[in-house]
């Protein structure tokens, strides 16, 4: 890692040597040289952030990176440096605060991460050296050392296979944390190894490391008693990636070639990057404001301190007489100092522990998302996960959403429900009422009781039985574990033997299963694989053994996968399966009307459709195949050009035999949380690699297009419609469809949907990847960005947008789009698949379902949660009230600090600008640390404005908190003058008292400390009141800390004035809390000055009334019989005990 990060530094090129060579076993291939072993990184990961050495310097570096932090660092070094008025540790405790938790929090998790790595370091694996099997631990693996592997055993690098306990030379792998499909894959041993590897000699020779999972390219050369060595092609079929899982293979043996951070996990480990929240962007814009006040107050009062020190005999009056070495002074370093010191002075009004308290309330509140038992799911045994706290409230904010089809809109749960064969279609019904178990339901009128004939019947069902890659099994094989049942029916509808029964199937793709599936149903079973040779039982009960002579794979750019067979009579067969648009233009077009049909009206109803072909080879075609093959395989450069130009010369001139419908049904509620969506103001985008019909159906199922929706279409086959040059048509297309949608379109308001605006025209727009595409990458730069705004705002002014036919990349780009336009909307994905991981981390928020799909998804995600109905709670209720509490906790830190530091400005004036604090300095410490601190945190984390019922019904209430409604500069500049008003308050109101000569008994006058402790008694009072009086949901711990602080307060002022501390030099408040309590004057305007400070906000709750949506709700909680208390439940309460209806 050290010499890469060297050679990028100095600009070596590290690409110089774009393969390695891999010595198996560490046995040199020649007996006569020296054998000096490569150097290759060693097996250790290493994901953490800090070690024991470097964690101060380095976390205080990044903490102080952080403008409040590093302010009041340069504030604690004057207040040390410079004869200021207050101590250094009034702003150097809460500093030491600030920065002690949050760096406890960081080291916490960055010791987990540590944690995390030593489990996985320090795994012990089984290395055989010199024929003896050696325990070893994880991190001591090198490249070359041949490692065995268990069952259900996480292989510890990435290793090519040589060896199998399985007698087919295959093994079983799932690749989950990888790539986040659950499926089993298999893999195959390098072909005419050594059964026993201590003889085997042979090197390796690959490409270098690089991240992409599904390609690698090398060869193995095996050298045999002085032969010519062997030269076998090496391809991801042979590569057992780390992180993925042995299964259903009792123990392998393979030799890593790839260590440590150079393994293909460690190389698509994209570490998040940091995401700040619309939030705290709104905090520094305010901490800009509140640093020009400061600045402001400190330059005022430096420069009337000059003004009034400038008339005679106020600069040394008589009672208090420079010294020499105050007259030396420079008059402008002395006028910094004063300057710095005012700057001191009202620092306070800069609020340090709101960062503290918003990562506090942020981390704590996360608990409510995983501990809302409406998130578990019994299914799977899990509830919601929050991999980021940072991002609670951006929950309440979200303005698109951005949504995968399959496995979040829909279940990806693969169910076989009919195939056409020949033109004709087959629905496969309870199989005694037909013969064979098919049924013809539709075709041509003049057929209708006509089939496609049985030797067409029987070629398509071995199509579906040997076009795959899917293997057998047996219940043997299961063991103790949970057995996989596949239904079975034989001729007639008797229910096949018992064998058959149990067979279970394994496969990369559930769609593979349920094809395989769907044959059995109507007697065709697949047996499985044996030595290259696969069997199936036909409906006569009759075995056939076909040979397999190679598999050409699926791949997302043929969108086919084909196998090549010889049969027992020696013919060699091609069967293809794949999308319609890949299989159409390579059969005989008079075979394709017949069954497009068919194609197009499954896509329309919502299945996934596959077309299914077959080619007959002759001996001269399947040679001239099998060499191109072969070549391709063995070639280090280029290998998968060369290997999909021979695919697509062997996949044309083939015959169409049918296709295929498979169902995959709505996720529950799908529907409705769309709807809830929608009606909270939220456009919904959906981002598929699915074909478009498909795709559109889903989109009328879940309601995002309804009937009277008109839809504008982008895609390839409507840029060929007007016969002229695409990027004419979609120009064209593009003007008349913002001509439609924008121009010509009322103006309606902002987050208004159909529902609010059914008289209106709707809009749904649809677009594929290759339309996408020429929008996004135009031949001409300024019809690309002009291509794009024009797209950008058709689909904004569209209540549903479809994007189709999308790699993974495209969806990325799509969010980014929308993201970067214009306001800045806060974007939402939510996918399950590892194809969506890229869209997940390019949102504001990321949200991962836990789904088949494996878990890449969420591990990249902000938040996961277990199935797509629960983005309505987690949005509609979580994220509105996350996004009210902090932006009151916000509003309300700035407003109270306010309150704090205007008496202190305004007393400046009555001092003679001689930077006389009005507070004692206990106070100025313990105010934002003790006094005020945990009633809002409290507020913060259990405050309930609405109920979350009413805000699961009334989806509308989402639109009020909308673009950051609540930290706008009008209700900023609301607390603000709140804040101003209730400072003069305070600091006039006891003014006004101390006008009275005699305010105690004995007919003394109270002191400036008195009247500082006056102030700051209002002052926490009624601050704390204030926020008890914006509490609507009461629970015990809201009583117990807002009651409490006041009690503290009062306990600590008696505490600390009535002892006498050694350690202090001078005790400014001893008895002056008591003395000033003795006074009957003194309480009457402390109660009088809270009355008047909080009456304006007692008044506005009283005579305002609600408007817009809470109107309509007020008035339908009127008629609502339902008991007022079972809807202001504390939470907690609902929290904890309530298993039925749980809140939060």
């Amino acid at each position: 890692m050290l010499r890469r990060r060297l050679n990028r530094l100095l600009g070596v090129d590290e690409r110089r040597v774009d393969s390695r060579t891999i010595y198996v076993g560490h046995r040199s291939s020649s007996t006569n040289e020296a054998f000096i072993p490569p150097k290759f990184c060693d097996n250790r990961i290493v994901s953490s952030k800090y070690t024991v050495w470097n964690f101060l310097p380095k976390n205080l570096f990044e903490q102080f990176r952080r403008i409040a932090n590093f302010y009041f660092l340069i504030i604690f070094l004057v207040q040390v440096i410079v004869d200021t008025p207050t101590s250094p540790v009034t702003s150097g405790l809460p500093l030491f605060f600030v920065i002690t938790v949050t760096a406890i929090k960081q080291g916490y998790e960055d010791w987990l991460r540590h944690k995390a790595d030593n489990e996985v370091n320090k795994y012990p694996v089984t290395v055989l050296e010199q024929g003896r099997r050696i325990r070893k631990e994880s991190e001591k693996i090198k490249v070359g050392d041949v490692v065995e592997v268990e069952e259900d055993v996480t292989f510890p690098c990435d290793l090519i296979l040589l060896q199998s306990s399985r007698d087919d030379d295959t093994c079983f792998v799932t690749t989950a944390s990888l790539d986040g499909e659950s499926n089993h894959k298999t893999h195959y041993t390098v072909p005419d190894t050594e059964k026993d590897l201590e003889t085997l000699n042979a090197t390796i020779e690959c490409e270098q490391p690089q991240p992409d999972l599904y390609k690698f390219v090398g060869r193995m050369h095996i050298y045999k008693n002085d032969q010519e060595p062997a030269v076998r092609s090496l391809g991801p079929e042979n590569l057992l990636l780390k992180g993925a899982t042995l299964k259903n293979t009792q123990r392998i043996c393979g030799v890593a070639i790839y260590t440590g951070m150079e393994t293909k996990m460690a190389l698509n480990y994209q570490g998040k990057s940091q995401k700040r929240s619309a939030v705290e962007k709104s905090i520094n814009a305010f901490l800009l404001v509140y640093l020009c006040i400061l600045v402001s107050k400190a330059l005022v009062c430096t420069t009337l301190k000059y003004v009034w020190q400038g008339k005679p005999g106020q600069d040394e009056p008589w009672y208090n007489e420079k010294t020499q070495r105050e007259k030396d002074t420079n008059l402008y370093l002395k006028m910094f100092t004063d300057f710095l010191s005012f700057m001191v002075l009202f620092n306070f009004i800069i609020p340090v522990s709101m960062y503290v308290t918003v990562e506090m309330q942020k981390f704590l509140g996360s608990f409510f998302i995983t501990w809302d038992k409406d998130f578990f799911d019994p299914e799977i045994k899990e509830g919601a996960l929050v991999n980021t706290s940072d991002l609670n409230e951006e929950l309440g904010q979200v303005e698109y959403v951005f949504t995968d089809k399959t496995g979040t809109l829909t279940q990806n749960n693969m169910e076989f429900i009919e195939c056409c064969i020949d033109g004709f279609q087959y629905k496969y019904r309870d199989a005694s009422s037909d013969l064979d178990g098919f049924c013809v339901t539709d075709g041509p009128l003049n057929k209708v009781q006509e089939k496609a004939g049985r030797e067409k019947e029987e070629l398509f069902l071995r199509a579906l039985c040997l076009c795959h890659t899917v293997q057998v099994k047996e219940s043997s094989e299961q063991g103790q574990g949970q057995r996989d049942q596949v239904d079975g029916f034989g001729l007639d509808g008797e229910v096949l033997p018992p064998l058959r029964e149990q067979r279970g199937f394994i496969a990369s793709s559930p769609d593979e299963v349920a094809l395989v599936k769907g044959a059995m149903r109507f007697g065709f079973t697949f047996l499985g694989l044996e030595s290259k040779n696969m069997k199936i039982l036909t409906r006569n009960n009759d075995i056939e053994m076909y040979e397999l002579l190679h598999v050409l794979n699926f791949d997302p750019v043929r969108r086919r996968m084909s196998v090549i067979v010889r049969s027992k009579s020696g013919d060699t067969l091609l069967f293809c399966k794949g999308a319609d648009s890949s299989i159409f233009p390579r059969v005989r077009q008079e075979e394709v009307e017949r069954i497009r049909m068919h194609v197009e009206r499954n896509a329309t109803e919502g299945y996934r459709t596959l077309c299914v072909a077959y080619k007959n080879l002759s001996a001269e075609d399947y040679a001239q195949a099998d060499a191109g093959l072969m070549e391709a395989r063995l070639a280090l450069q280029d290998r998968e050009q060369k290997l999909m130009a021979v695919y697509n010369q062997v996949e044309t001139g083939m015959s169409l035999i049918g296709a295929t419908a498979v169902e995959d049904r709505l996720q529950e509620e799908a529907a409705e949380t769309m709807e809830a969506l929608q009606g909270a103001g939220i456009k919904v985008w959906v981002l598929t690699g699915d074909k478009m019909e498909t795709a559109k159906s889903t989109c009328y199922a879940c309601r995002l297009f309804q009937r009277n929706t008109e839809l504008l279409e982008l895609t390839v086959r409507t840029l060929e419609d007007g016969g002229r040059r695409r990027e004419e048509r979609l120009h064209e297309l593009l003007l008349e469809y913002h001509k439609k949608a924008v121009q010509d379109a009322p103006p309606v308001k902002s987050g208004v949907t159909r529902t609010w605006s059914s008289a209106n025209q709707d809009y749904g727009f649809i677009i594929d990847g290759a339309t996408l595409s020429m929008v996004l990458n135009s031949s001409s730069e300024s019809n690309s960005s002009r291509y794009k705004n024009l797209f950008l705002q058709i689909c904004q002014n569209c209540t549903s947008v479809l994007c189709c036919r999308m790699a993974p990349l495209q969806k990325a780009q799509i969010v980014k789009m929308v993201k970067n336009s214009k306001g800045s909307p806060i974007t939402l994905s939510i996918g399950d698949g590892a194809n969506d991981v890229s869209m997940i981390l390019e949102a504001h928020v990321g949200i991962g379902i836990k789904g088949k799909e494996g878990r890449q998804a969420v591990r990249n995600s902000d938040y996961a949660i277990p199935k797509l109905k629960h983005l309505k709670k987690l949005l509609l209720a979580h994220g509105h009230l996350y996004y009210v509490r902090i932006a009151h906790l916000v509003q309300y830190f700035f407003y109270k600090n306010l309150c704090f530091i205007l008496p202190q400005f305004l007393y400046q004036f009555f001092c003679g600008y001689s930077q006389q604090p009005l507070y004692d300095a206990a106070y100025l410490t313990m105010y934002n640390i003790c006094f005020t601190s945990m009633p809002i945190l409290a507020y913060s984390l259990l405050e309930q404005h609405i109920c979350i019922e009413v805000l699961l019904d009334n989806a509308a209430l989402y639109r009020d908190i909308a673009k950051n409604g609540m930290l706008r500069w009008r209700p900023f500049l609301y607390w603000t003058l709140l804040g101003v008003f209730h400072g003069l308050l305070f600091f006039f109101g006891v003014r006004f008292l101390f006008s009275n000569p005699a305010l105690q008994d004995n007919g003394q006058v109270f002191g400036n400390w008195s009247y500082g402790t006056i102030v700051f008694t209002v002052l926490v009072f009624t601050v704390t009141l204030k926020l008890a009086l914006d509490t609507r949901h009461w629970t015990w711990i809201n009583h117990f800390v807002i009651w409490g602080s006041l009690l503290f307060y009062v306990f600590f002022s008696f505490f600390w004035g009535g002892i006498i501390w050694p350690f202090l030099k001078q005790q400014r408040l001893y008895f002056v809390f008591a003395n000033m309590l003795s006074s009957v004057s003194a309480w009457l305007v402390i109660i009088l000055l809270i009355l008047l400070s909080l009456l304006p906000e007692i008044l506005l709750v009283v005579f305002h009334k609600p408007r817009g949506p809470r109107q309509k709700l007020v008035q339908s909680n009127v008629g609502d019989h339902r008991s007022p208390r079972s809807a202001a439940r504390p939470l907690l309460m609902r929290t904890f005990t309530d298993e039925s209806n749980t809140v939060i």
